[in-house]
């Protein structure tokens, strides 16, 4: 059945029209299930999303802190990651101190800032104002380095059923240049690079509430992140805030999230101002080739 699945999977990416495909998924009498671009009987729409879900609200926040000359607004950033951020205040009524342009900072890791102190003009009169905070993970400041990226698993050889800029779905600015590489569940997944573990999850069953799955997020050096989706419930055998070196294990390939079959989703990525987006990067040798990293087990 797996191989079926991804073996339509892979066709598909060979011979992809300007668009986007539409995937049909239906399931036989035999409860196998198949994906195809044409409409059969009691086929369903396969809404496929490529995007990542990560909820940083908790981890950068916006603080309001109220004292006897005013207001004083300030972010704190709880995240093992610099941060982008810009702050703009709309609406704003009887407030000395509220800056005209929005504030830009890049915020370095676990540290918070003072942003602006407000104070009434009229201390009888209430301040008034609307603020609205974006951030994005990484410092765009930073260039990426050349670097080639060994293979991140162990085992194989696999074979990559999508590329950059696939139509199936590579098409968004956070998945444009990824790799889907088809491979059994449990595989090994290793560190293409080090860095610092920046963001997680590890609990999500099938596919969840998160098109990304289970994943890992690893902030490199010179700013640019490696991000492995779609692993193993359960399996993620790093922690945020933990500095890894090309290599170390990262956790068990798996069928998570948004996908159609077991497979690896590696992309890199790098803020280019308030947005991360995917950017080019090349493997060190085929993807369908014997890993560096396979020899030695686990």
């Amino acid at each position: 059945m797996l191989g079926r699945t991804i073996l339509a999977l892979g066709l598909f990416c060979l011979a992809m029209p300007a668009s986007a495909l539409t995937i049909y998924k239906y399931t036989d009498a035999n409860g196998v299930v198949t994906y195809s671009d044409q409409a059969a009987p009691g086929a369903r729409v396969f809404a496929f999303n490529d995007r990542m879900v990560e909820k940083l609200d908790n981890q950068v926040k916006l603080e309001t802190r109220k004292h006897a000359a005013g207001e004083t607004l300030l972010v704190r950033n709880d995240l093992y990651a610099p941060v982008d951020i810009e702050l703009k205040l709309t609406g704003v009524q009887n407030a000395a101190g509220a800056p005209d342009e929005p504030i830009r900072w890049v915020l370095p890791p676990r540290s918070q800032i003072r942003l602006a102190t407000l104070a009434p003009l009229d201390p009888s009169k209430p301040l008034k104002y609307t603020p609205k905070l974006r951030h994005a993970l990484g410092d765009p400041r930073l260039l990426p380095k050349p670097y080639k990226y060994p293979l991140p698993w162990r085992g194989g050889p696999f074979r990559l059923t999508q590329g950059a800029n696939g139509k199936y779905s590579h098409f968004t600015r956070k998945g444009r240049y990824a790799a889907d590489i088809a491979m059994p569940e449990g595989t090994a997944i290793v560190a293409a690079r080090g860095g610092m573990v920046v963001k997680l999850e590890n609990a999500q069953t099938g596919r969840g509430n998160n098109p990304a799955g289970n994943f890992v997020r690893v902030l490199h050096d010179d700013g640019t992140m490696g991000v492995y989706l779609h692993l193993m419930k359960g399996s993620v055998s790093v922690r945020e805030g933990q500095r890894i070196e090309a290599g170390s294990l990262l956790a068990r390939s798996g069928n998570t999230g948004n996908s159609t079959g077991p497979h690896l989703h590696f992309v890199v990525q790098r803020n280019v101002g308030l947005a991360v987006e995917s950017i080019p990067f090349d493997f060190a040798q085929p993807v369908n080739s014997l890993p560096n990293f396979a020899v030695g087990g686990d």
